[in-house]
């Protein structure tokens, strides 16, 4: 019967147009059935989302998430953050943060869809430990996640590596740093927009060559300088003051409690004695065989280049367990003093209607020759009083436009701020003042006044061109030779000061010629990079090529027993070139170059002599600089304002122009308006010809002209 019932209900569904008025006169199979169903539709509901899953936690991308931070925060910069906690349980930024901190660790990218469960299992326990406040920095054998290149099973070791464990310097632990990339992720953003323009170190899309050429656009005329070294506070840590810096803009408790035990947990930091050391004779070395997962070591010309860093940006603060937050922190401190210091710049600028260059009240415009901005009259009793200065790290220098007394008073304000605020004691020694005709060194350039006598033409009364001589300062930032000689001799590539002598760089001893060759042109190249925009820039590259060529020079003498670098210079050209021979017979390096057909592969070395060296970098920097990441946010912002958009439109207006959106509309709407369908034109124009005939017979032909002359009218218009 119930099969019946079915076969029945089938061909009426096929049979009519619409079946779904017949479906609420279907009667059941059996109650059974019914009641079986109305249940089973209850108890299959959707379960809600698990919170200790993590694949459920994934819902939005980890970078979008982040750049919304910072549109939030550029948007809005002097707003009071009280709540972060909602940021700290967003699961794609402890996502994000593990990828990061595992390339740094591995070396290589790691993408999201490689990450097991297991590991996201792990990393969402130290996010709820964080969160629960049961995260203790500085774990040694007690981890949430372990790193992926960590293969050690703490459970089953050996109480006397437990001890050497516990008791001397450890690497930091991977969960830490993990921490502290998602913490940094959410305070970079809020601490961005308030930082001081005067400050260049530690910050996204400023360097030390940002530094150098705002020296050499706003510090032309100076001639007072004090150079301040803070360096000590970035030694060591107060607790107080660092929380309290970070309070003024953060109230959030969890944030703030996590960044205090990290700055608070005491870090072991001792070495293994000296009696545990096994004695073992020197044998051979030979080549280190890297693991699977293990990141390569830096290469040879990097770890050169690194050792030519300057005084001013050799040292990153490290502050307790903060590792990558520490350089963030300092700036947090030290924003104050920059705070301060543009206030002491408004109130020394006294504005002189005699200068060329600054006479507005206001002291933000600026005049004279735009492309020459470098250009500044000499100063005087009658021109303007102005002081400027820059921050690198916990380095600084002020320049102080006016007489020697404004630059000491400054001084002596400095000392009592730092004193009291930052708690740093500082003297007259650590403040030194100095003239610009001393030269003062910073980041290993030397600044100095360079006077020039420029005819200046301008238009008098009557159209008159004068011509005049005038007497202005450049400032000339140089590199530093002596500081370049001491970088090398610290390096171990040269002795000697009057007279530089190269010495050999045997770490390069069991390198082959071609790789040698190679990691010093790349070191050449960075340092060419590196004094891109010294005034001598050309004298200080050929002075370092020099160096490493007679280093060189004399490795493959002592390699390939030549005796001398004559000899060497002679074989192999002047730029070394071509493969060495030894004494006797041939080298198994050059045999195997000539059999491989590579014999000619070799690179020489790179700016051997002065005119292979580029030109000093002399491109105008804009007066209100910014990096690119923050030009790209606040253009972002502006466009998504509605007042940019009406104030568009009423500049519009007001000069009578036509958008291009609105020019188009017209001409669509006066395509629709005046035109006609080519069909319904065919069939008036052959109905109006043959009225024409008709009309040609009875009519005259001034009719069919003014006939002729409105079709051709309308086809126009269509066609239009």
């Amino acid at each position: 019967m119930n099969r019946r019932r079915f076969t029945l209900f089938t061909l009426q569904l096929f049979t009519h147009t619409n079946p779904l008025h017949l479906l609420p006169t279907i009667t059941p199979l059996h109650p059974h059935l019914h009641r079986h169903f109305s249940t089973s539709t209850t108890t299959f509901r959707r379960p809600p989302p698990d919170p200790n899953d993590p694949s459920t936690l994934l819902k939005e991308d980890g970078f979008s998430l982040c750049s919304q931070m910072w549109i939030d925060n550029f948007r809005h910069p002097d707003k009071i953050i009280t709540n972060l906690s909602s940021y700290l349980r967003r699961f794609e930024l402890w996502l994000l943060a593990y990828q990061k901190v595992t390339t740094d660790e591995t070396g290589s990218y790691t993408p999201r869809s490689s990450i097991q469960r297991p590991q996201l299992e792990d990393l969402l326990a130290l996010r709820n430990a964080v969160i629960d406040g049961n995260f203790k920095w500085g774990s040694r054998l007690k981890f949430h996640i372990k790193s992926p290149i960590d293969k050690t099973d703490y459970e089953s070791l050996s109480k006397r590596k437990i001890k050497m464990i516990l008791t001397t310097t450890q690497p930091t632990p991977f969960q830490d740093k993990i921490v502290q990339e998602v913490l940094l992720m959410i305070l970079e953003p809020i601490y961005e927009p308030r930082f001081s323009e005067k400050s260049y170190a530690f910050r996204p899309g400023r360097t030390p060559h940002t530094v150098l050429r705002v020296i050499r656009r706003n510090f032309a005329g100076y001639l007072w300088y004090l150079k301040g070294d803070l360096s000590t506070l970035l030694d060591g840590v107060k607790v107080g003051l660092v929380i309290n810096a970070v309070m003024r803009d953060v109230r959030d408790k969890m944030v703030v409690d996590l960044l205090k035990s990290a700055l608070v947990t005491p870090v072991v930091v001792s070495t293994v004695d000296d009696r545990e050391k096994k004695k073992t004779k020197r044998k051979y070395q030979k080549k280190r065989v890297l693991n699977e997962d293990e990141p390569k070591p830096d290469p040879y010309w990097l770890d050169t280049f690194f050792g030519f860093a300057p005084e001013e940006a050799e040292k990153v603060p490290n502050w307790g367990h903060c590792g990558i937050l520490s350089p963030l922190l300092a700036n947090i401190v030290l924003d104050e003093l920059d705070r301060w210091l543009e206030g002491k710049m408004k109130e020394i600028y006294v504005p002189s209607k005699s200068d060329v260059i600054w006479n507005c009240p206001e002291g933000e415009a600026e005049q004279g020759n735009t492309s020459w901005p470098e250009f500044v009259p000499t100063s005087g009793p009658d021109k303007t009083r102005k002081m400027d200065f820059i921050r690198y790290g916990g380095h600084i220098l002020i320049g102080v436009r006016g007489p020697r007394a404004d630059a000491a008073t400054l001084r002596k304000q400095l000392i009592e701020f730092c004193d009291q605020k930052l708690m740093v004691k500082l003297d007259n020694e650590c403040l030194p003042i100095e003239h610009i005709t001393k030269g003062i060194m910073f980041l290993d350039h030397v600044l100095c006044r360079r006077v020039v006598y420029p005819t200046l033409r301008y238009t008098a009364t009557g159209g008159k061109i004068i011509s005049e001589k005038g007497v202005g300062t450049l400032l000339s930032v140089t590199a530093s030779l002596k500081q370049c000689i001491r970088q090398f001799r610290k390096l171990s590539f040269l002795k000697g000061d009057r007279d530089p002598d190269p010495q050999p760089c045997f770490r390069m001893f069991h390198a082959t010629q071609a790789h040698t060759n190679a990691q010093m042109n790349k070191f050449l190249a960075t340092m060419v990079e590196w004094y891109r925009f010294a005034d001598n820039r050309k004298k200080i590259v050929n002075f370092c090529s020099y160096i490493i060529r007679g280093s060189l020079a004399k490795l493959y003498a002592a390699k390939y027993k030549l005796r001398s670098r004559a000899k060497v210079y002679k074989i192999g050209s002047r730029n070394l070139s071509r493969p060495l021979k030894e004494k006797k017979g041939q080298s198994p390096e050059y045999h195997n170059l000539l059999r491989m057909g590579l014999a000619e592969s070799i690179d020489g070395l790179q700016y051997t002599r002065m005119s292979l060296v580029p030109e000093t970098d002399y491109t105008p920097f804009p007066g209100n600089w910014r990096p690119d990441h923050e030009k790209s946010l606040l253009e972002y912002i502006k466009l998504e304002d509605p007042k940019t958009l009406e104030e568009q439109q009423s500049c519009i207006r007001e000069q009578g122009l036509v958008t291009p959106q609105d020019y188009i509309s017209m001409l669509v709407w006066n395509y629709k308006r005046n035109s006609l369908p080519m069909e319904h034109l065919s069939l008036a124009k052959s109905d109006e010809s043959v009225v024409g005939n008709q009309h040609l017979l009875a009519s005259s032909n001034q009719d069919d002209a003014s006939k002729e002359e409105e079709n051709d009218a309308r086809m126009n218009e269509a066609q239009m």
